[in-house]
């Protein structure tokens, strides 16, 4: 992945975000149930976690269940909750050989016990690797996020450890589930569908939306190098004008 002009490798954002949409419209197309579709989506998951490292993408965020999600068909979340069981059981390993860091943002509550705990051994584990991190939003909803977030200030505010004229963009970003992560450069979408469905809202202020055709399940590399030309054909200004920055 070059630029046009010159014989220079595109640096990498430092934080990709990526919306996987697709699954169960890969299934329907060849005839299969949904859970088809989501088993193909983790063989991508593990494709773009391998070419985020080798691009050298700091930061990897997924959109695995939203906070939203848990009022599909009981069938179809217990189908899901036991592929996440499989990966963490299966993947960790590896992850771990390859120098990824596990995070997962999210609200914990709503999963079973095995499951928090199966979460929690893989972020222990893996907790010192530096290559990349891949971040997953589990069981996550922004404006949920959000709302806990303010709720925490409140709480600080009530009991006279924080005096509300103090209350700033960064000290409620430092009560986000992502309080210790990069906001996003880059989020993508797949499957062709044009929104952000309740992902990252506060952390997105800035982020390049790049949405693709590509369903999930068939999402590759070289649709991750696409996006990432894209962005760099972006012209970032975080509100300043040309030539101020």
């Amino acid at each position: 992945m070059r630029d046009a002009e010159d014989s220079r490798p595109l640096r990498p954002p430092a934080h990709v975000a990526v919306i996987m949409d697709g699954n169960g419209r890969w299934a329907k197309s060849r005839g299969l149930p949904r859970t088809a579709g989501h088993k193909k989506g983790v063989d991508a998951v593990r494709r773009t976690v391998e070419a985020a490292g080798e691009l050298g993408i700091g930061y990897l965020t997924i959109f695995s269940f939203s906070s939203e999600n848990w009022r599909r068909p009981e069938e179809e979340v217990s189908d899901l909750m036991q592929l996440l069981r499989f990966y963490l059981r299966s993947e960790i390993a590896d992850l771990h050989r390859n120098g990824v860091r596990l995070r997962v943002i999210g609200d914990r509550a709503r999963l079973s016990k095995d499951i928090v705990s199966l979460i929690e051994n893989a972020e222990n584990l893996t907790r010192d690797n530096r290559k990349l991190t891949l971040v997953v939003a589990l069981s996550y909803g922004s404006r949920q996020e959000i709302t806990l977030a303010a709720r925490r200030l409140a709480e600080e505010v009530r009991a006279g450890t924080l005096d509300p004229a103090d209350i700033t963009e960064d000290r409620l970003s430092e009560r986000l589930f992502t309080a210790d992560i990069p906001d996003p450069d880059l989020i993508v979408r797949t499957s062709g569908e044009k929104r952000i469905s309740n992902f990252l809202l506060w952390q997105a202020a800035y982020a390049e939306l790049v949405f693709v055709d590509t369903l999930w399940p068939d999402f590759s590399k070289r649709d991750l190098e696409a996006a990432i030309e894209e962005f760099h054909r972006r012209e970032r200004r975080f509100g300043a004008t040309t030539g101020t920055r």
